[in-house]
């Protein structure tokens, strides 16, 4: 009985980790077409402001904030979290946009802090 609470202990522990992925996957491929694409659009439209994105990111950043609520012993695996969601978001990010990953940072271009910092939007 023991051994089996341990099992869903460490089964709901890796739930919790791929959905903080998930989250963060998300986020960062959204600020990455913000920063890289958002001035291209808005040349073809005057008007457009990338409204889907910013609510993309304000949800995600919401779902993070909710889950670290919920879950307090994933913040000390938040830098993992990153480097592991990066190459992904990397790549949602040129799919969307249809940019090359090239354009793309090698690595993760924002802080933790940025990440989850409700203000921040990045600039080119």
């Amino acid at each position: 009985e023991v051994n089996s609470l341990i099992e869903e202990l460490e089964s709901m522990a890796k739930r919790d980790r791929h959905e903080l992925v998930s989250h963060f996957i998300i986020l960062i491929a959204h600020l990455l077409k913000w920063q890289f694409q958002l001035k291209q659009l808005q040349n073809y439209w005057d008007s457009w402001q990338g409204g889907s994105w910013r609510s993309s990111i304000i949800e995600q950043r919401l779902q993070i904030d909710r889950q670290l609520e919920l879950s307090p012993s994933l913040k000390p695996h938040l830098l993992e979290t990153i480097h592991k969601a990066y190459p992904r978001a990397v790549e949602l990010a040129s799919e969307e946009t249809g940019l090359p990953r090239k354009t793309f940072p090698k690595s993760c271009p924002y802080t933790l802090g940025q990440l989850l910092n409700k203000k921040f939007f990045p600039e080119d």
